[in-house]
């Protein structure tokens, strides 16, 4: 890990959410650094923070206190339009649930990402590539989500997820609708991403997940514990 340039850096980030029955603290001054290239997972049980972790790094939400870099520029101050911009261009998002459009095949749900960039030639090429890559046999290409497995849905929400080559994946229990032979098999696929140099930030409360990843953060109560 590169500690004096990371790819990801959190300085005392806080995030509180108001209640009726009292503010919820769900970040707490955490501070953490993730260098260039790194697998880390964030370790920990429901309700530990490890999902709000992930949503401000993501910039889908914003801390409450403290300070986000990305590749060493603040989020703080940033637009909308300038927030949305580095998500699209620079980080991969994979969820427990796909959350895959069911009404567009595979092939249309993975080049959604490139529509929104306005990339108006070789999406498809681009889709099926991808989909190759994390192993998505070519019959499966023009079927609907619903026609796919657990493991085969998460592998479209993969590429979906890399389709416009981010340096950062953010994946938040990816592997928790999944059986342990298919939760492996996308593990794998991550591990080979990692090695080709891909920056992974995964959140688990399984261990035996997170002990796929070159290190891991444990957080209770929304602190490293």
């Amino acid at each position: 890990m590169t500690e004096t340039n990371p790819v990801i850096r959190l300085d005392k980030v806080s995030k509180v959410y108001p209640a009726p029955a009292g503010d919820v603290r769900a970040l707490d001054a955490l501070t953490l650094a993730v260098g260039e290239g790194e697998f880390v997972s964030i370790a920990g049980p429901s309700g530990s923070g490890k999902s709000t972790l992930l949503s401000l790094v993501g910039c889908l939400d914003l801390p409450t206190a403290g300070d986000i870099y990305l590749r060493g520029r603040p989020t703080r101050g940033l637009s909308d339009e300038d927030l949305t911009l580095l998500r699209r261009d620079h980080i991969g998002f994979l969820f427990r649930e796909g959350h895959l459009l069911p009404r567009l095949s595979v092939l249309e749900n993975v080049e959604i990402p490139l529509i929104f960039r306005k990339r108006a030639r070789g999406n498809r090429e681009r889709c099926t590539a991808v989909l190759g890559t994390v192993g998505l046999s070519p019959d499966r290409l023009t079927m609907m989500p619903e026609d796919l497995s657990a493991g085969e849905q998460q592998r479209v929400a993969l590429a979906r997820a890399l389709v416009n080559d981010p340096e950062i994946l953010v994946c938040d229990e990816p592997t928790g609708n999944l059986d342990s032979k298919a939760g492996d098999a996308l593990m794998g696929l991550l591990l080979d991403l990692n090695r080709e140099g891909r920056t992974i930030l995964l959140a688990t409360h399984d261990p035996r997940v997170a002990g796929f990843a070159g290190r891991t953060i444990r957080i209770s109560d929304g602190r490293i514990a």
